[in-house]
């Protein structure tokens, strides 16, 4: 069911605690940890603690709580101290999605203007 935690998700089991995580934000509705192979100094991401499928999927159902992800980006970004970042939706394993659980990448800490990620 939509929303409802999956037994194979990789990201359900760290917002479950069941994996470790190097966190460094928590909301009652999301959970923001540190990229196991940053692309950037600083690669965080966001996840709600409901698992949709990609981002799409998360506006569609709890546009409120894709809106909470988006402001704890911005959140995350301040903590790092970086006021340049780029956030990043991959939606699909052909545009570099791996783990379908709807999810932003915050990078910065460097000039992202020639970089693609």
């Amino acid at each position: 069911m939509a929303g409802e935690p999956q037994p194979d998700c990789l990201f359900c089991k760290i917002v479950a605690g069941e994996i470790p995580a190097t966190v460094v934000r928590k909301t009652d509705r999301t959970l923001a940890f540190r990229d196991i192979a940053p692309k950037a100094p600083v690669h965080v991401l966001v996840v709600p603690h409901a698992h949709y499928p990609n981002a799409a999927s998360l506006a569609e159902a709890e546009p409120d709580v894709a809106g909470e992800l988006l402001a704890e980006a911005g959140r995350v970004a301040a903590d790092e101290g970086v006021e340049d970042y780029r956030l990043i939706f991959n939606t699909g394993a052909g545009a570099g999605q791996t783990v379908f659980h709807a999810h932003v990448h915050v990078l910065g800490g460097t000039s992202m203007t020639e970089r693609m990620v």
